[in-house]
């Protein structure tokens, strides 16, 4: 395979990598970024390297080639990160602070040790967690110590589009540290978290500012605003703007709701993505997050169609599939601008809908989704034992043109016969919600796709729902469909486009299209994996006009969103209205 850059990789800062604040929805004046050069090691046995290999450019993979290790870590290794920063610790004793230590992500389980102590183990390769190490730490010079286990798909974890063996429409495993590592300090009692739900139609927001114990709070909101440039310090977040009275004042306690009453609404529109900052008081501690008035609803249109509309007028959503693969990165892109990049070219291109498909981004992603206005279907992770394709894939898609429904009750075929796998699931859903609920531009939770690990789909549906009942849910997109959710949600990649709405579900199109065109000097592999072959540029453009009009015509009949494959190839599959690269716009033929 090639080895293709894109231009940001090409200028990577090694002493600067991703120093962009990483949690936009809980803003805190302390942050020590750790990204940067680590010292890594693999090993065979769970054991310390007697000595260490190299440097390795954290949060990237050691697979990639930003790391500047190029080397897949196989399921029966270990890897190891060891990193050291100083410490003054008369300044802890003195203001009485606790020091986290945050990982954005690490695939798939790891245990951190600090100063030779363990201090905590998590499993779960695309989410987020932390831990206290004030206990661990010591005057001058303090170690960390990370080893990781990844065992990619030789087992039932999440694991996406990715596997050691790839080719087609799996993509190079990727493994270890791959988001942001960074350290905050805070007071002895904190806000841990800060969740805020809007109610456009009363013109209020519920605000809950989770501590450990139960403090007194007070939170006052800020005149609303569109941010045409990205927030990437605390700093050009606390007093950036005048706060006002007026704009939303409430007061109480932790743990519990706290009810703003705005007396002026701004609702968020992807014309107009109005968002209300707001500081949160408690004791010593202080922090900045975000919300913005909207809703999702699915509602009847005057034929009596049901329709995705936004803030109760109905929007067509013409979306991208979004797999989240850089070819010098893989999950990681090489810097924040990369990120911007992709989302405004998308809406510079009409579209107003991204589906980020089988992985969780840094949050920064979606953060910048908030403020472009440009809407989000965020799909769980899939996971599960090797898939059988003869089932989930060829049989579902030939069973699915005909209208014949499958139930979701055999466990084997679809890959969930651990139950170890389901509950994992399980607890990954809750969590994935929990973490992103917060960003206004995501309308929708996909929860299961194309059958890949599925099981008890009801099941799954209720407690989405209960976890957020403010989002729309497509519960099983393309096969496999157990009338539940609120979109029919149909994958059409070889027949002719048509649709059978139905009364209270919205008809949407999730994928289709996929056309591919590998473009010389700008494709990673020789082989070429799509659906529809072409090797002609303005071929290609005229193919996928008529396929958009052939969607667009759907509309009157009752489609209300679309999902194009796919913002850009991505290894063999070279579909992307982009290059892997992101040099060449293949749809419209020209470089940009």
């Amino acid at each position: 395979m090639k080895q293709l850059l894109t231009r940001w990789g090409k200028t990577l800062d090694e002493e600067h990598v991703l120093e962009e604040y990483p949690r936009p929805l809980l803003v805190r004046k302390s942050y020590i970024n750790l990204n940067g050069a680590w010292e890594y090691g693999f090993t065979k046995e769970f054991k310390r390297p007697a000595q260490f290999e190299g440097k390795i450019v954290v949060p990237f993979s050691p697979e990639s080639t930003l790391s500047g290790v190029g080397r897949q870590l196989k399921p029966d290794e270990y890897l190891w990160y060891r990193k050291t920063f100083l410490v003054s610790f008369d300044m802890f004793q003195k203001e009485k602070l606790r020091r986290l230590l945050h990982f954005g992500a690490v695939d798939q389980s790891c245990v951190v040790y600090i100063n030779g102590r363990e201090a905590v183990r998590h499993t779960g390769g695309y989410l987020p967690f932390e831990t206290d190490i004030t206990d661990y730490l010591k005057e001058g010079e303090n170690e960390i110590l990370v080893s990781v286990k990844d065992l990619s798909d030789t087992s039932y974890h999440s694991r996406g589009k990715q596997k050691l063996k790839r080719g087609g429409m799996f993509y190079t495993a990727q493994s270890g540290i791959w988001q942001t590592v960074w350290m905050e300090d805070v007071p002895g009692e904190y806000i841990q978290k800060i969740t805020a739900r809007p109610d456009l139609d009363a013109g209020k927001v519920r605000i809950t500012v989770t501590s450990e114990k139960s403090c007194a709070v007070e939170i006052e909101v800020r005149k609303p605003g569109i941010y045409e440039e990205p927030l990437r310090k605390p700093e050009d977040v606390f007093g950036e703007v005048e706060t006002l009275e007026d704009w939303g004042h409430g007061t109480g306690r932790t743990n519990e709701e706290i009810v703003i009453h705005l007396p002026y609404i701004y609702p968020w529109t992807c014309e107009t993505p109005y968002l209300y900052y707001f500081t949160v008081k408690m004791g010593d501690d202080t922090a900045d997050s975000y919300f913005a008035m909207r809703t999702f609803t699915i509602e009847a249109d005057k034929a009596g169609l049901p329709r995705i509309c936004l803030n109760h007028k109905v929007q067509y959503q013409k979306g991208v599939l979004d797999q989240g693969y850089w070819p010098d990165g893989l999950y990681t892109a090489p810097s924040d601008e990369a990120l911007i990049f992709d989302i405004q070219s998308m809406k510079n291109m009409g579209f107003n809908m991204l589906r980020k498909h089988l992985k969780i981004e840094p949050q920064r992603w979606y953060y910048h989704c908030d403020r472009l206005g440009m809407v989000v279907w965020q799909d769980m992770v899939n996971g599960g034992r090797m898939y059988k394709h003869w089932f989930v894939t060829y049989g579902a898609t030939a069973l699915s043109w005909r209208n014949l429904k499958i139930k979701d009750g055999y466990t084997r075929l679809l890959s969930r016969e651990d139950k170890a796998g389901r509950l994992e699931f399980v607890k990954e859903m809750k969590e994935t919600i929990a973490l992103l609920k917060g960003h206004p531009s995501i309308a929708a939770w996909v929860i299961f796709n194309e059958g890949w690990g599925q099981f008890q789909t009801a099941d799954m549906t209720d407690i989405a729902r209960k976890e957020d009942p403010d989002r729309l849910i497509d519960q099983a997109s393309g096969w496999f469909d157990q009338e539940g959710g609120d979109f029919q949600s149909i994958h059409n990649y070889f027949f002719r486009l048509r649709i059978r709405p139905e009364e209270r579900r919205a008809t949407v199109l999730s994928e289709f299209g996929g056309y591919s065109m590998r473009s010389e000097g700008h494709s990673a592999c020789l082989t070429q994996y799509g659906y529809g072959i072409y090797t002609d540029v303005s071929q290609l453009n005229r193919a996928y006009v008529k396929l958009q009009e052939d969607v667009e015509k759907l509309i009157p009949e009752g489609l209300c969103a679309s999902v194009y494959t796919q913002l850009s190839d991505v290894e063999e599959e070279v579909n992307g209205i982009f290059t892997y690269d992101r040099e060449v716009l293949k749809i419209r033929g020209t470089c940009i």
